[in-house]
């Protein structure tokens, strides 16, 4: 089950993670959001 959750962010970032859905695989900011974090969680469990 998925949860809403709300963030603030710089516009700098904002107009990326928008960009990134108009040109690449993810359909929505949620899931570019969703994961950029899983990425970064899985990075840190690893050591990274």
């Amino acid at each position: 089950m998925k949860i809403k959750v709300s963030v603030s962010m710089e516009k700098e970032l904002y107009d990326m993670v928008k960009n990134k859905v108009a040109h690449s695989i993810f359909r929505n900011k949620s899931h570019v959001i969703e994961h950029a974090v899983e990425t970064f969680l899985k990075g840190e469990q690893k050591g990274e």
